[in-house]
């Protein structure tokens, strides 16, 4: 039995290990800090990839450009040496009262009645943004307003608010332009009214069906659990998810109101003449464009221009936007 033993035949016993190399594992070394993490919001990742789309980032150029156009207008007309209402009669027009087509005097030339072209699609550039940007605005909030209730508290509410909803999507468009018109006369606030009017209800129609979908949400329980008004729900918690959706229809919305506002002025509904409105502008070529080509090229060319920028970057907006898609943010 070992435990019999002495010790030095134990010793004698135990196994000789002398010249035999005992591996010694290296202790690793401890890793060094690497680079902190930065967090990224979900608005962030957004900009980062709408940086990257060029026609969307091409677009957005485009529309400032146009915005500080619109601005400087008064400032461009003056360096330019004319008015939107100026008339010249002597260089203007031909002997046979016909429009002078681009020149040095006139850079895109002149219009039935002698007056600058360039000058006059400026100037239309500021009634077509405004119309479009307020008319969209007006339309967005009370869409968003309309669908959030009826979204939110569903029931009779919902039915009552869908309903009418449907019954503006159904109403013609130019049959309630020319009522008003003929009530009320031709003003830009006419236009905006009617466009706003014809617009929200799409917009509440979109975010009803999305309120509708994030009522359901765990969160939301969890809110009203902690004793959360509705109005607090609706605003703090269920609105925020919503601005996604409502940012990229309303990017995609004010070109539809541009060409909403560039119709009522084609049609003699929009604004009041000699205010200049590249609808207008349409209109008055019409019996002029097949000897004076520039006469409806310009406008018409501004208002595809502007039109298209914006469907870009709402194109560009909403895939940036979307928490679907399978893209790698790269810095």
């Amino acid at each position: 039995m070992s435990a019999d033993l002495t010790p030095d035949e134990a010793r004698d016993d135990a196994p000789d290990t002398a010249g035999v190399a005992v591996a010694v594992t290296p202790a690793r070394p401890e890793p060094s800090p690497g680079p902190a993490i930065e967090g990224r919001s979900p608005w962030q990742l957004a900009w980062i990839h709408l940086r990257k789309d060029r026609a969307a980032m091409i677009s957005l150029a485009f529309i400032l450009l146009l915005a500080l156009v619109s601005v400087s207008a008064p400032l461009l007309a003056h360096w330019i040496g004319w008015s939107p209402t100026d008339q010249d009669r002597t260089q203007g027009l031909t002997v046979d009262g016909l429009p002078v087509g681009p020149s040095g005097r006139h850079l895109l030339g002149t219009d039935n009645l002698g007056r600058d072209i360039l000058v006059r699609v400026l100037y239309g550039s500021q009634v077509s943004l405004l119309v479009g940007v307020v008319s969209t605005l007006l339309a967005v909030a009370m869409g968003v307003l309309v669908g959030l209730v009826a979204g939110y508290f569903g029931s009779a509410v919902d039915t009552v608010l869908s309903r009418v909803m449907d019954l503006v999507l159904s109403f013609p468009f130019l049959l309630f332009a020319i009522a008003l018109v003929s009530i009320f006369g031709s003003s830009l606030a006419i236009s905006v009214f009617v466009i706003a009017f014809f617009s929200w209800a799409a917009v509440g129609r979109i975010v009803r069906g999305q309120t509708l979908s994030i009522r359901e949400k765990e969160y939301i329980e969890a809110a009203r659990s902690l004793g959360a008004n509705d109005l607090r729900i609706m605003f703090v918690d269920v609105l925020p998810n919503l601005l996604a959706p409502v940012i990229v229809y309303t990017t995609l919305l004010i070109p539809i109101a541009i060409v909403f506002e560039a119709t009522l002025s084609f049609l003699g509904l929009g604004v009041v003449p000699p205010s200049p409105t590249w609808g207008n502008m349409l209109s008055d070529s019409l019996d002029f464009y097949q000897v004076s080509w520039w006469f409806p090229l310009f406008p018409g060319l501004a208002l595809l221009l502007t039109t298209l920028a914006f469907n870009l970057l709402g194109d560009g907006v909403r895939d940036a936007l979307d928490p679907r898609a399978e893209r790698l943010f790269q810095d």
